[in-house]
C-alpha cells in the first residue's frame, strides 16, 4: 500500500489506476486551460501569516455549511460522470462523505441515480440540478430528489452551453464509451477499473435513462444529453425553480458580483463563487481572485463558499481566511475516488482536514470559524484592477 500524505499522491494513483479517457475528463479545462491552471496556481500567490508562542491546544476544524453542522467546512461538489472513475463511484464517495461529516452533492449528469445513492446512505444529501429544455424531465427530477428526502437544491447556472473541452472531444467522451481498439486495450490495463465497472452494471446516465422522452438506447441517451441544457436559462426561471423546490437552493457558478446582487436578491441560502473548475469560460479569472469581492458585496446576506482549484487544506485555509464560509471540492475526492475507491474519497478528507489543522495551528488559530485576513498576506493588486 503506498504512502499517501497528500492529494498528488492520490492523482499519480488515479491516473495509473483509471483509463485514460475519464482520467482526463477529471484533469483538464477548456480551450488553452488557462483558467484551469490559474484556479491553483492563483492560491500559491497568497502567503500564510506564521504566528508563535500561542496556545495550539484544543483545535477545531468543525463548522456548519447551510445550518447543517460539518466536521470540515468542505461539501463534495457535483461532477458527472463520478462512477466512471470507479465503480458505483457516487455511491463511494457519498458513503465516505457521510462517514467524515460533511456533505455530497449528487449531479444530474451521475452514473448512479438519485435512487441509487439513496437506497445506499443513511444520512440526506444534496443533489445538483442541470437546467433542461424538457421542463417536464425537469420537474420529475425534482419531484424525484423531493422523494429521496434530497436537503438542499444546488443549481448550476454556469452550463447553459458546454465550454469546449478539447481532450473530451479527441477522446470522444461518452458514457458507455464506445469502444475502439485502443480503448479495449487501455480497458485490459486497467483491469480493476474494467472489473469493478463490468460487475456494477452501472455506465450511463441512470438520472436520464429510463426517465426522459424517446431515450430508448445509447445514441437517443447521447443525442438527448448534447442536446438538452437550456440556453434561455435566465433569473426569472432560477426564481421558478427555487419556487418548485420549496427548500433550500444553492446557486453554483458566480464568479461576478452583480451576479452575486442577482442571486440574493431571489432568496440563495448559499452561492458558490466558481468557475466550473475552468472548464466553462477559459480566460476568466480564478474563483479565489473573485471571492473577495463578492463577500465584500453579499456576504453578510448569505452564505459565500469557494469552488474550483482546492488541492490543499491550505488552500482551504485561505479560502475561508479570505471570507468564505465553506469550500466545495471537486477534483481532489476525485483523485481519491480514481485511485482507492470509497477509502480514496476518506483519505481526501483526511488529507485536507490534517493540513488544514496544522496550517491553522502554525498561524496562531484554533478554530476554524475565527478564521479571517489576519493571517494572509496577500499581494497587492492580487484582485486586480480591471478595465
Amino acid at each position: 500500500m503506498p504512502v499517501i500524505t497528500n492529494i498528488y499522491d492520490l492523482k499519480r494513483l488515479h491516473k495509473r489506476r483509471t483509463p485514460k479517457m475519464f482520467y482526463d475528463y477529471a484533469e483538464s479545462g477548456s480551450w488553452t486551460e488557462q483558467t484551469f491552471r490559474e484556479n491553483t496556481t492563483d492560491f500559491e500567490q497568497i502567503r500564510l501569516r506564521q504566528r508563535v508562542a500561542v496556545d495550539m491546544s484544543n483545535r477545531t476544524t468543525a463548522s456548519t455549511m447551510l445550518g447543517q453542522k460539518v466536521n470540515l467546512p468542505v461539501a463534495l461538489a457535483p461532477v458527472g460522470m463520478c462512477g466512471m472513475q470507479n465503480a458505483n463511484g457516487e455511491i463511494k464517495a457519498a458513503r465516505a462523505a457521510e462517514k467524515f461529516g460533511v456533505p455530497f452533492t449528487l449531479s444530474t449528469m451521475s452514473i448512479c441515480s438519485i435512487e441509487d445513492v439513496r437506497a445506499q446512505t443513511k444520512e440526506p444529501f444534496w443533489f445538483q440540478l442541470y437546467v433542461m429544455r424538457d421542463e417536464e424531465y425537469v420537474d420529475n427530477l425534482i419531484q424525484r430528489a423531493r422523494n429521496a428526502g434530497v436537503s438542499a437544491l444546488v443549481i448550476t447556472l454556469d452550463l447553459q452551453i458546454l465550454g469546449q473541452r478539447h481532450k473530451d472531444l479527441k477522446n470522444k467522451l461518452s458514457a458507455p464509451p464506445k469502444l475502439t481498439p485502443r480503448m479495449i486495450w487501455d480497458y485490459g490495463t486497467k483491469w480493476r477499473w474494467t472489473l469493478g465497472i463490468a460487475t456494477s452494471g452501472k455506465y450511463t446516465f441512470r438520472n436520464i435513462a429510463g426517465h426522459a422522452k424517446n431515450v430508448t438506447n445509447l445514441s437517443s441517451l447521447n443525442t438527448w444529453t448534447h442536446e438538452q441544457f437550456e440556453p434561455k436559462l435566465d433569473w426569472s426561471m432560477v426564481a421558478k425553480l427555487k419556487e418548485k423546490w420549496g427548500g433550500k437552493v444553492i446557486l453554483k457558478g458566480i464568479l461576478d458580483v452583480e451576479d452575486a446582487k442577482k442571486a440574493v436578491e431571489i432568496g440563495a441560502d448559499a452561492i458558490v463563487v466558481s468557475n466550473h473548475g475552468g472548464r466553462q469560460l477559459d480566460g476568466a479569472i480564478s474563483s479565489i481572485r473573485a471571492l473577495p469581492a463578492i463577500v465584500e458585496a453579499v456576504g453578510c446576506k448569505t452564505e459565500v463558499w469557494l469552488d474550483s482549484g482546492i488541492r490543499s487544506g491550505q488552500d482551504i485555509l485561505k479560502a475561508l481566511a479570505m471570507g468564505a464560509k465553506g469550500t466545495m471540492i471537486g477534483r481532489a475526492y476525485l483523485h481519491g475516488l480514481g485511485a482507492m475507491g470509497e477509502a480514496g474519497v476518506a483519505k481526501t478528507l483526511e488529507v485536507l482536514q490534517r493540513e488544514l489543522d496544522i496550517s491553522m495551528a502554525l498561524c496562531g488559530r484554533r478554530d476554524v470559524t475565527t478564521l479571517d485576513r489576519d493571517i494572509l498576506l496577500v499581494p497587492e493588486g492580487f484582485e486586480g484592477v480591471w478595465q
